[in-house]
């Protein structure tokens, strides 16, 4: 997947970019980096961990249990997978679903069952594999995940910063995977701040 995102930057003629990633793409980005570290000028890895992370190797396992209480409480999975399950948690979960349907033109197509059935089985892999040598990323990297990340959980992103050498570490509190859904606007602020940043 690294190599087909490498491929398609050089058919945009791209020779200098900054990289902007969530879950898997974040594993991806770390590869990209390693295939061919000129090209990225800074990176942004979220909800994200290291090859070879913590039980990330779960990852299936907790989306299937996700799934099926979806079905049964009627609520999206997005609900039980990305949020925390506090009040506030549950609150920024309906907000987040609100926004997903505020687009009504050219909206992405939903995922295939295959498409994440495989997708899943990849993040499987990464975190079964051994771990990779990051000391290698001189990109200013800002590392970012919620306090109570279930599928990437929340160790692997503050392990990943510790290997970065040119990092930086944001954790969003009383927030699970999908702190930057949740934390949106400061999220965003704290992109804008890092990727002004010298």
């Amino acid at each position: 997947m690294a190599q087909d995102a490498l491929d398609f930057i050089k058919a945009l003629g791209l020779s200098k970019i900054d990289v902007l990633s969530f879950l898997m793409d974040g594993m991806i980005a770390q590869e990209l980096i390693n295939y061919e570290p000129n090209l990225v000028r800074k990176s942004i890895l979220s909800g994200t961990g290291p090859r070879g992370g913590k039980n990330i190797e779960n990852v299936a396992r907790l989306s299937d249990l996700d799934t099926i209480r979806s079905v049964f409480t009627l609520k999206d999975v997005k609900t039980y997978l990305f949020f925390t399950r506090t009040a506030n948690g549950r609150k920024k979960a309906k907000e987040f679903l609100r926004r997903l349907e505020e687009r009504k033109e050219r909206r992405d197509k939903s995922t295939s069952w295959s498409s994440y059935r495989t997708q899943l089985k990849a993040i499987r892999h990464w975190g079964l594999a051994d771990p990779a040598d990051l000391s290698k990323i001189t990109q200013a990297t800002l590392v970012v995940n919620g306090d109570h990340d279930r599928m990437v959980p929340t160790p692997n992103s503050i392990e990943l910063a510790r290997r970065l050498p040119k990092s930086k570490l944001i954790i969003y509190p009383d927030a699970g995977h999908g702190g930057i859904f949740q934390h949106y606007e400061t999220f965003v602020n704290d992109v804008n701040k890092f990727l002004a940043q010298n």
